[in-house]
This record gives structure tokens, sequence and C-alpha cells, in this order.
């Protein structure tokens, strides 16, 4: 069996294309959001969707559903996905480590891509990837923090930092604050590589991704030990090509960002960096990036 190579890293930190170009690497297969790692059991996916339990709800088993579809039924149809529920009710009770493994040897010699963001907001989740594949790869995935917090505050009022708890509390006001958020999953991530052998771990900003994406596209490949000739470079520039890059059926519309799924396509550019001193667009009294913020991204490689 193969080891998956998976993404580690806050939401909107380019994650959703650079899952969809790895995946379009011949010797690969990109899948959709899982969010298998999140629960114990297969069953658990389909318990709650209220409360701290929303994650859990009906959206977290799109991309499960439309990833059985696709790989057991040839296409991500109403029928294939209610064939897809079937599978899965076949396998409630299963860990959904071993369900995981499953997925894995149903596209094997592929390498599976998965990037879950999910995953990085508790270490206990990502130990369970490296217990259910001990030699699989992992991808410390970096944004600014600046344009990430930005990005993270437009998707449904913040949810994500709320989430998180990542809140700026004061004597007379409490406010959403994302850098926290950007703070806290990167060192859960930290902390759990450090239990990870280096050979398998790897850190990559997604700015010099977006801004060369042939170069460092094909440096992931070969140190994934896959091909890194232009032709496979060249199938990974077209993360549009990949059977998760739109919509799904009604049944399961989602399994990924929908942003991206409403435009897969990759549209070279270098994206803005700014300093790390720069004035924070969620923010009105004129504050800065924390002290602690600030030192972790120079750590990443921002100035």
């Amino acid at each position: 069996m193969t080891a998956p190579l998976f993404l580690l890293a806050p939401p909107r930190s380019y994650t959703s294309l650079v899952n969809a170009m790895l995946g379009q690497h011949p010797q690969a297969f990109g899948l959709p959001e899982l969010c298998l790692f999140n629960v114990e059991r297969l069953v658990d996916l389909w318990v709650g969707v209220e409360g701290e339990n929303a994650e859990r709800g009906a959206m977290a088993r799109h991309g499960l559903m439309r990833a059985v579809a696709e790989i057991y039924g040839g296409e991500q149809t109403t029928t294939t996905v209610n064939m897809a529920r079937a599978w899965a009710s076949a396998r409630e009770d299963w860990d959904t480590g071993r369900v995981f493994q499953e997925i894995v040897k149903a596209i094997d010699p592929l390498v599976a891509v998965e990037k879950s963001p999910s995953y990085a907001v508790a270490v206990p989740r990502m130990r369970g990837l490296l217990k259910a594949f001990p030699d699989a790869r992992f991808v410390h995935l970096i944004r600014h923090p600046i344009p990430q917090g930005k990005s993270v505050m437009a998707i449904n009022e913040g949810a994500f930092t709320m989430k998180m708890n990542a809140f700026e509390i004061d004597e007379d006001y409490a406010i959403l604050e994302p850098q926290i958020a950007w703070h806290d999953v990167n060192l859960n991530i930290l902390e759990f590589l450090e239990e990870v052998p280096p050979e398998q771990q790897i850190r990559m900003r997604g700015e010099d991704i977006m801004a060369d994406p042939r170069t460092h596209l094909a440096a992931i490949a070969r140190w994934a030990g896959l091909r890194d000739d232009d032709a496979a470079i060249e199938e990974m520039m077209h993360p549009e090509r990949s059977p998760f890059a739109s919509f799904g059926p009604v049944t399961a519309l989602f399994g990924n960002d929908p942003n991206f799924l409403s435009g897969p396509t990759f549209r070279p550019h270098k994206p803005k960096i700014p300093a790390l001193d720069a004035e924070l667009p969620w923010r009105k009294d004129g504050k800065r990036l924390y002290p602690q913020v600030v030192e972790l991204a120079r750590e990443f490689g921002y100035a």
C-alpha cells in the first residue's frame, strides 16, 4: 500500500489549490476533504450537527461521499453517492484509520493526497494520520498571517476563528482575532511534526508555490519520490481537471472550499507579501501582529 501525502495548514493557506495540483500528478490521486480523522469511528461523522459538533454535519461528509462515489462508482452522481452511503453504512463501526486505509488500497499504486484543514486543529487528529500511515509524508504549508487572517475573516464572518476560540479579550471588549488561530494551528503542526521523521516532512510557503509553481511542485514531487519531468509538471498545472474541482451532485455538493470549487483554474501570480508590521485589515484600532506571531512568521521566512 502506497503511503499518502497530507497537507497540514490552517484554512485559507492555498491548501485547496495545492492539493488539487499535486493530485493531478500522474502518480497521485488528489482527494477532497475526507475529514475522517476528526472522529474515531466512521459512524461518528453522522452523529451531531449542532453546536460544537457542527463539523460532523452533512458538509463534513461530502468529501468522503464524493471520493467513494468516484473511486468505486467511476462518477459522481446522485446514484453513486447513494452507493457511497451504503458503502459507509457497511463500515460504520470501523475506526476511521481503517476506512482511510481501504480508500488508499483502492487507488494504489497512486499516492493519495489529502488536506482537511480540520486535522491541524488538534494534535491527536494528526497523530491519527501517522498511526494509520507510519510512512506518510507531510507538507507543512505556510501563508503569511496577515493575508491569511484577512481571508479567514471574509469566510462566514470569521467562523473558523470563532471555532478556534481565537478572541482578544480586554476589560471592555472581546473581538475575533484570526492571528491567534494562525499562531495556534501552526504551533499544533510544529508539535506534531516533532514526532515525524525529518525525511517524511517538508515545509513550503504557499506564496512561493503560487509565484513559481513549476519549480516548487517539482521539488515536492522529487521529495515524495514522484516523477519531476516536464510532462508530470504540466499535468500539475491543471487543477481544474481534478474530478473534485467542481461542485458535486446535490446530495454531496462540497468536499472542498466553495471558492475553489467556483474557480479551480490556476492563474499565475505573485502574491503580495506585506511587512510584518503592516496594518491589520480586520482591525480599526491600529494594532499590529502580536510579538509571538511575528516571531513565528520570521521563523517561517517572512520579514
